[in-house]
């Protein structure tokens, strides 16, 4: 048996160039590395979102009946913003979950009466999801739930700052759904 060890330095996977990112065929990867402020700011941005999202979350799930969560609200306010009659999984895309959780989230909805299940009219085969007055209303109780934490920290964040970011935060979420169905 031969001991002598291969010519050449250990083939390190991570160190191969073939498989760096840039050389995928995700056009996505074909970009160069961003400068550290640059990565930093849009790193930082994310971040404050991210936080943003966890704390106004933490303060809907604490005005929500028991059963409920801010998921079965999400799927409700979804609906009312883009119009019911979407299949389970056409929802699930939009929240990037799996069907498997999207039909558990759908199930806990329609066994409070808030979303009903019809036969989709275009196959016959799937479902479409339909909101119930009983959904809309919750989802609507929901929001005026959080009246008095809006109204306490209106005093600290003036509603003109909100009324700029609202636009602003919709431009960015429409170029990040578009970047997602890339």
């Amino acid at each position: 048996m031969d001991k002598t060890p291969p010519s050449g330095p250990p083939k390190d996977p991570a160190k191969n160039p073939a498989n760096s990112p840039a050389n995928s065929n995700d056009p996505k990867s074909k970009t160069a590395p961003l400068d550290p402020q640059t990565r930093g700011l849009y790193f930082a941005f994310f971040n404050e979102i991210g936080i943003i999202s966890q704390l106004s979350r933490a303060m809907m799930e604490a005005s929500l009946p028991d059963g409920l969560s801010v998921a079965h609200f999400s799927v409700l306010n979804h609906l009312m913003r883009v119009g019911d009659g979407r299949t389970p999984l056409a929802i699930a895309r939009a929240f990037q979950l799996p069907k498997t959780t999207m039909t558990h989230t759908l199930s806990v909805l329609e066994k409070n009466a808030m979303v009903e299940l019809r036969p989709n009219p275009k196959d016959g085969r799937s479902k479409c999801v339909w909101l119930t007055e009983k959904g809309r209303k919750f989802r609507d109780d929901a929001i005026a739930s959080l009246d008095p934490d809006v109204a306490a920290l209106s005093s600290r964040i003036p509603l003109t700052i909100v009324s700029e970011l609202v636009d602003k935060l919709a431009d960015i979420r429409k170029t990040l759904d578009n970047y997602r169905d890339e």
